[in-house]
């Protein structure tokens, strides 16, 4: 069967791609949607790093626990047999970011504020769709092929180092 060389082969490389998506995706989306919300000021960006290694705690379990296990149960009524790589990781890509946008627009509000309370459910469309739109795009253009090239890297060189 033909490996995609842009997506991880095992379990090490998978932690590495979902290291690196992560790890962009909390320290691009996270600040920018607290810009949007309470304005783009050095205060509120020191604000956000305080708050950022608990948001990519969360954003890694929820991945692995909740996003994960159900796009990949999803995932198969939408694509086809004969769907290409691109039309996968962007399903894939809507899918993860559309569970997770929902989720974090309300956990991320309860981690911010630094209290459970109705205010994400009071705002969440607003919130939700603008959520979205930053992370859907962040996801698209920037952490996801990064990490793809990063395993295309890895992999070239496995290859070259098996041929020598």
């Amino acid at each position: 069967m033909y490996k995609e060389e842009r997506l991880p082969q095992n379990a090490k490389e998978g932690i590495l791609f979902l290291l690196i998506i992560s790890i962009i995706s909390v320290n691009t989306i996270a600040p920018i949607i607290m810009g949007l919300e309470r304005g783009f000021s050095k205060e509120n960006y020191l604000e956000t790093l305080k708050i950022i290694p608990f948001m990519w705690i969360i954003v890694v379990l929820l991945v692995r626990l909740v996003a994960g296990p159900l796009v990949g149960k999803v995932i198969p009524k939408f694509a086809g047999q004969t769907d290409g790589f691109n039309a996968r990781v962007l399903l894939n890509t809507l899918l993860n970011v559309t569970v997770l946008s929902v989720l974090l627009t309300i956990i991320g509000t309860w981690v911010g504020t630094k209290q459970i309370s109705l205010e994400p459910f009071q705002n969440f469309f607003h919130s939700w769709f603008r959520n979205f739109g930053v992370a859907f795009w962040i996801e698209l253009l920037i952490a996801q092929p990064i990490a793809r090239f990063a395993m295309k890297k890895i992999h070239a060189r496995q290859a070259s180092q098996e041929r020598v």
